[in-house]
């Protein structure tokens, strides 16, 4: 198996993951990899239901969106990834769904606020959530001017470090160092939304934990001084 083969082969495993968790329908939602040596990126083709995808599926581009090897279109949400890659580059995976509770929390235009440890455990405060794209961004390049959003939100924060974001209206993106990654953050997104749609349904007056409480659990599981795990 050569390393492009590896990499579609790891890539279509993760996007069925998403399926197998309930995490995407039909055709929605997509798994990227990328081999930056090669300036390769491997992602779910465009339309093809998770039930009929194959590893042999999953399209090559550069970083250009220039198909490499497959007569399949990629995905249509490729440009946005592409954006992720280029400003990100220790990442090395990218995972988008319309999960419900993530994608509820993206549609009211809401982050996520620290309620509990749960979420610090992953993020050093709240979920961010993008702005709206304006008329001219949505006509201009779609999907290059969500990765942007992205990006523009990220900007001077460590958030980009927490591999998971909303994009207002339409729904959650996660990143990580690998594919595998990428759907582990997706997977804790969509609890941590679930979870915390809970919180406000009880009491919708929760307000957020404390800094000093969500800083103890975040570094205690990241950072130099982390002790969580063997």
């Amino acid at each position: 198996m050569n390393r492009f083969e590896e990499l579609k082969e790891r890539v279509w495993k993760c996007n069925l993951e998403l399926f197998n968790k309930n995490l995407v329908v039909h055709t929605f939602g997509n798994v990227s990899g990328v081999d930056r040596n090669e300036g390769i990126i491997a992602i779910k083709p465009s339309g093809i239901k998770y039930s009929d995808l194959k590893s042999e599926d999953i399209v090559l581009v550069d970083f250009d969106n220039k198909v490499i090897d497959s007569k399949l279109k990629p995905s249509s949400d490729t440009k946005t990834h592409i954006v992720l890659y280029k400003s990100f580059q220790n990442i090395g995976g990218v995972a988008h769904t319309h999960s419900s509770y993530a994608t509820a929390w993206a549609q009211a235009r809401k982050s996520i606020p620290c309620f509990g440890t749960t979420q610090a455990d992953h993020i050093a405060g709240e979920i961010p959530c993008t702005k709206n794209l304006t008329k001219k961004q949505i006509l201009n390049d779609y999907e290059t001017e969500t990765g942007n959003q992205i990006v523009k939100k990220l900007r001077g924060s460590n958030s980009e470090k927490s591999g998971m974001i909303l994009v207002a209206g339409h729904g959650p993106f996660t990143w990580g160092i690998d594919p595998e990654e990428a759907v582990y953050n997706t997977i804790m997104l969509e609890e941590i939304a679930k979870i915390s749609w809970f919180t406000i349904v009880i009491d919708r007056n929760t307000k957020p934990i404390g800094k000093t409480l969500i800083n103890k659990h975040f570094f205690r599981k990241h950072g130099d001084k982390s002790y969580y795990g063997q």
